[in-house]
């Protein structure tokens, strides 16, 4: 039996798969110590880190996931793309561009309304007529104050409740024209 052991250790195929295997585990630790020091290179500014972390990685199995621990969760191209997105964000706030809340298109300070909707973006000074904000409590330009709430349109759920109560009295609605209607009817 010892004999056979001896003939089957030093056969030519036990040779052979034992440096292929030999091959593997070397090209297999290289290419690891490899891959650490391009992934360091990627994430590291520093080169004296990129080598010890390429040293690190020259430690058979161990090495590359001790490095794979304590490696930067972002790479160097990803910190600048998230400094250059923050600068650019920085400086749209910096800007304070004044836009409509509706179609956003530009607009000025000085501006009732949106030129492009027509959606009312201030409310005119009652004495001045500057353009005011809606919080204001006083006109700073004539230092009116300006009134609590914006004039009255009227009730404008009275038509719809007036209606409603008559279509539960049997009434139904009442057939009446708009006023504008029946101006351009007479005209």
């Amino acid at each position: 039996m010892s004999a056979s052991l001896h003939d089957i250790f030093h056969s030519t195929i036990f040779m052979v798969v034992r440096n292929v295997t030999l091959f593997v585990v070397a090209v297999f630790w290289l290419g690891a110590a490899y891959w650490t020091h391009r992934d360091a290179t990627r994430r590291l500014d520093d080169s004296w880190l990129v080598w010890t972390a390429t040293l690190l990685g020259l430690v058979p199995l161990v090495g590359p996931l001790v490095y794979l621990l304590f490696r930067p969760p972002e790479t160097l191209a990803d910190m600048r793309a998230r400094e250059v997105e923050l600068q650019a964000l920085e400086a749209r706030l910096e800007q304070r561009l004044l836009q409509c809340p509706v179609c956003r298109t530009e607009t000025e300070p000085a501006f009732l309304i949106c030129p492009v909707c027509t959606t009312r973006l201030k409310e005119p000074c009652g004495t001045c007529g500057a353009p005011l904000e809606r919080l204001w409590q006083a006109c700073p330009y004539c230092r009116t104050a300006v009134s609590a709430a914006p004039p009255a349109l009227g009730d404008l759920d009275a038509p719809l409740t007036a209606e409603a109560a008559g279509a539960r009295n049997g009434a139904g609605p009442k057939a009446k024209p708009p006023a504008r209607a029946a101006k351009r009817a007479r005209a």
